[in-house]
């Protein structure tokens, strides 16, 4: 790598991290990050850090440029470092592209492209401007970024977490007479952090008959988004006293059947009895577990605006979206002790759903005795690199 590599992957890993502190605020926008430098002497003069903050809000270049305004920083001749291709449409703001090319930015460095069929074409704009425009995927971490919302564009799906905890020696439950809880309390409240960030919980009615959740985030400092909580139910046999049907004025619920079998009349009784205790209830296509889950993930994307999807299941759910190559992350939690006498082994760097397809570790994070590892789908984008012209 270059000495020039070097700095666009240092400037880019720093974008990267500070738009990550908008997860759950910008959905269904992606997350972008901004950084504006002059270069001296093969290092960095950092003139003004930005990120897009909030839905409606300011794309990440113009908070970047305003932070450099508010520092009385001149950026003429600046280079621009940011996650995202700059937009050239009106929506809820400006095009930013314009706004880079007023500003008198010399040179734009960019992580990814823009899919998009109205937003996309910035750095066309940008180049025939006379700013020198290039794509590099030098910081991967810049590209994983956008994932999630170009993952939506180009599938119609949001965007799948798979959520799991299992023992430090492969077990997803403990054995009878020990503690249900295979994770420390510090796992279970990142897991509530999650879940106040993401737009539904997918769940199965098999844990709900079991466990009886809530299916809401609790113990946080800030619920950023309030899940629709989602119930794969075939043959409706979710009960109107669930506790997921007491939070139904506050937190929706879906409850996902099969079309044909909410044709017969108990089920379509059981389904009337769920619509007056402030579920709605959805038929769809039979599949596994009962119900298509590809059409209920295409449902949820187009009739509730949903970007993200986090599972609260067990075993079966999770291995029929693995099967239909669904599951787009996967965030595993790792017990700090075995539950067996089988010797305990580290987590694999990655996971193979289906065969082709294999999630590679992303990120590792400790919660006391616990590991949580997070593995991700292939992101074509990682491995492009190119300039422009």
């Amino acid at each position: 790598m270059s000495a020039s590599e070097a700095i666009d992957k240092r400037m880019l890993d720093l974008a990267a991290r500070v738009a990550w502190r908008a997860v759950g605020d910008v959905e269904p926008n992606p997350l972008v990050g901004c950084v504006i430098g002059r270069e001296r002497d093969g290092d960095v003069e950092i003139l003004g850090i930005g990120h897009h903050r909030r839905f409606g809000g300011d794309h990440a270049e113009i908070d970047a440029l305003k932070a450099c305004h508010q520092r009385d920083r001149d950026v003429r001749g600046a280079t621009m470092w940011v996650t995202l291709e700059p937009c050239v449409h009106t929506g809820k703001t400006g095009p930013c592209a314009d706004a880079v090319i007023r500003a008198g930015v010399a040179r734009v460095v960019i992580a990814v492209s823009d899919p998009g069929e109205v937003s996309r074409g910035g750095a066309c704009v940008l180049a025939n401007a006379g700013v020198e425009t290039r794509f590099t995927a030098a910081s991967v971490d810049a590209v994983r970024l956008s994932q999630p919302w170009r993952h939506r564009l180009e599938t119609g799906r949001p965007w799948v977490i798979a959520k799991w905890a299992q023992t430090d020696d492969g077990a997803l439950t403990t054995p009878q007479g020990q503690s249900n809880w295979i994770s420390n309390e510090r796992s279970r409240l990142d897991v509530h952090r999650l879940r106040a960030k993401v737009d539904a919980i997918l769940s199965a009615v098999g844990t709900v008959l079991a466990d009886d959740p809530l299916l809401t985030a609790r113990g946080v400092r800030r619920i950023r988004r309030v899940a629709t909580r989602v119930i794969v139910d075939s043959s409706v046999r979710t009960s109107p006293d669930a506790r997921v049907l007491s939070m139904a004025a506050d937190a929706p619920i879906v409850v996902a059947a099969s079309k044909r079998r909410l044709t017969d009349s108990e089920v379509a009784q059981r389904a009337a009895s769920l619509r007056e205790s402030g579920a709605r209830v959805e038929g769809f296509p039979t599949g596994d577990q009962g119900v298509d889950l590809e059409s209920l993930l295409r449902w949820l994307s187009e009739s509730t605006d949903a970007s993200t999807v986090m599972t609260e299941a067990g075993s079966q759910l999770l291995e029929s979206l693995a099967e239909k190559d669904l599951i787009d992350e996967a965030q595993v939690y790792v017990g700090g002790e075995k539950t067996s006498v089988s010797h305990a082994c580290d987590p694999p760097a990655t996971l193979r759903f289906i065969d082709g397809n294999v999630h590679t570790v992303v990120s590792t994070r400790r919660f006391g005795a616990d590991r949580k590892l997070v593995y991700r789908r292939p992101d074509p984008a990682c491995r492009r690199d190119a300039g422009f012209s």
